[in-house]
């Protein structure tokens, strides 16, 4: 059940980042917003612990912050899996940029939604 719960507020984060970051976009379907929050915590599940361990001394000598260059890495990919569903606006660093906002606004939404969401430990 925390698992359903966990995506469901994802998703409503995800939501909430395309409506406040100008340069990401998901369809806009509850079907969309499901399976891009699954890649999504499928990523943080995976793919971010080992890219935490091996950044480790980067992110201790930046005192924690790396870890937003991560998350944006982290929103950056799941863009590239998702494909068409969802899209991350610009080139280059204007790229990495939005991804780096949009993983700021996921994380506090997340942990509002999360706040907000009954039954949720």
């Amino acid at each position: 059940m925390n698992v359903i719960i966990g995506i469901l507020v994802t998703a409503a984060a995800l939501w909430v980042t395309t409506a406040v970051v100008p340069g990401i976009r998901i369809e806009s379907s509850v079907g969309a917003f499901l399976i891009v929050a699954i890649v999504f915590g499928l990523i943080n599940a995976f793919v971010r612990p080992v890219i935490r361990l091996l950044s480790l001394p980067v992110t201790i000598i930046t005192l924690g912050l790396f870890t937003f260059v991560i998350n944006a890495l982290m929103l950056l990919l799941t863009a590239w899996l998702a494909g068409n569903i969802m899209s991350i606006a610009g080139s280059g660093m204007s790229k990495f940029f939005t991804a780096l906002i949009g993983s700021v606004v996921v994380s506090i939404a997340s942990i509002v939604i999360g706040w907000i969401m009954p039954g949720r430990d």
